[in-house]
């Protein structure tokens, strides 16, 4: 039972209790009880996974004596956890805020495999529902181009399938997130400095990303390879600044209106893949894997970080699928099936199979993405990938029946000039 004492000024007696002194005038308070305990709770977050520790099930229970000694049973997700300090001295701040409660104490305890695994699928569906403000457009439709591991043509797959689709009218964004190992610039023959500018509506110049019309339509690029002297300069940065630099390219650039924005991914699963399913979590990805098992089996690890992620899994592309040469002979120089056999896992579409042909590397190499005008199979496969896309896999947000388009078209009946 804790004690209340009401007065500002009292020269009542008092006596002693304890080893303290409580005014003669004081009056009892009754303990809180474990609901009350519980609802307080809610305002100590766990700072890394973003989230009140009773959602997360950290908490595991509460226990109040008649005295205001509440007992609070926490679970960490490892033993060492290095936020314990902090979780302490939050948990008991919040607690004692209760007249009632006369001591926090707390029992302590380390997760299980499973209930870290339910923590840490709920942390990343709060990081997806509470994603930053981005600098792309709503209606954008995003593709990240992924992969287990490098070496398997992910870059030359991003800017054939930019250049395709623009090809067809839309508008592309590509952003080269591959910040150590950056080619975008080189494969689309696009090597001017980015510049920054301020824009109207904007506190401070945003980067405008360098643009290049490609058919009916434009794609507009940005690149760490555009802000360094040149294409031979090392960029050694740790992980935490990989990710910073990706977050700078989504909110620190003025992409205007976008139809496609494709993400040229670094391999592997690491700080920018998690960082990106955070900032950016209506993204679809796509997976490139050549038919040998040993990059489907890798591959597989693309795909399910996407999954814990909340990602929506696009398809499936199978690079450097087979070898034809100029006798028609077909030869499966990295083996066969490893495309559909990853679709068949993940279970995603197997989008296409990208032969094996020189014009596809010696495009890439002068900045002409074989997808433009190539005329051999491989540029045939990349247009019909990106026919598939428009159409059906991931096809563009229809904003014919939105409010705002309903009301240009009713302004453009009256004769009225529509208000932007």
């Amino acid at each position: 039972m804790a004690w209340q004492h009401d007065c500002a000024k009292c020269d009542e007696p008092s006596i002693g209790l304890s080893g303290s002194f409580i005014c003669m005038t004081a009056r009892r308070v009754q303990p809180p009880t474990p609901a009350e305990v519980t609802n307080l709770l809610r305002a100590v977050i766990d700072p890394e996974l973003g989230d009140n520790i009773v959602d997360l099930g950290m908490a595991t229970g509460v226990t109040v004596s008649e005295d205001g000694l509440v007992t609070i049973g926490v679970k960490l997700t490892i033993k060492g956890c290095p936020l314990r300090v902090q979780i302490k001295n939050d948990v008991e701040s919040r607690v004692t805020t209760h007249p009632g409660v006369s001591k926090v104490k707390i029992e302590w305890g380390e997760m299980d495999a499973d209930e870290r695994t339910a923590v840490m699928t709920r942390a990343r569906w709060n990081a997806k529902e509470n994603a930053p403000a981005t600098q792309i457009p709503l209606n954008t439709r995003i593709l990240a181009i992924a992969s287990g591991k490098g070496g398997v043509g992910k870059s030359s797959v991003t800017v054939n399938l930019a250049a395709a689709l623009a090809n067809q009218g839309f508008t592309v964004g590509v952003l080269d997130a591959d910040i150590w190992g950056f080619s975008v610039p080189r494969m689309l023959n696009m090597s001017d400095r980015l510049e920054a500018k301020l824009i109207t509506g904007s506190e401070k110049p945003k980067m405008i990303p360098n643009e290049r019309i490609v058919g009916k339509g434009v794609l507009k690029v940005v690149s760490t390879g555009m802000l360094v002297e040149d294409e031979s300069t090392a960029l050694m940065w740790r992980g935490l600044m990989l990710t910073k630099a990706v977050e700078q390219f989504l909110k620190d650039v003025h992409w205007g209106e976008l139809d496609y924005l494709l993400i040229d991914m670094p391999p592997g699963t690491g700080d920018v893949q998690m960082g990106l399913a955070r900032m950016l979590p209506r993204t679809d990805l796509i997976i490139v894997t050549t038919p040998a098992v040993s990059a489907q089996k890798v591959a597989i690890r693309a795909a399910d970080m996407a999954r814990r992620s909340f990602l929506r899994i696009a398809g499936v592309i199978e690079n450097m699928s087979a070898f034809t040469c100029e006798h028609g002979t077909s030869y499966q120089l990295f083996g066969q099936g490893g495309g559909q056999n990853l679709a068949n896992e993940i279970g995603a579409e197997l989008l296409g199979q990208i032969p094996i042909e020189s014009d596809v590397s010696h495009g890439s190499d002068n900045g002409e993405p074989v997808a433009i005008s190539g005329a051999g199979f491989a540029a045939e496969v990349f247009r019909d990938i990106a026919k598939k896309i428009i159409s059906q896999t991931v096809p563009g947000n229809e904003m014919a029946g939105c409010s705002a388009r309903m009301l240009e078209t009713v302004a453009l009946a009256l004769g009225e000039k529509p208000k932007k």
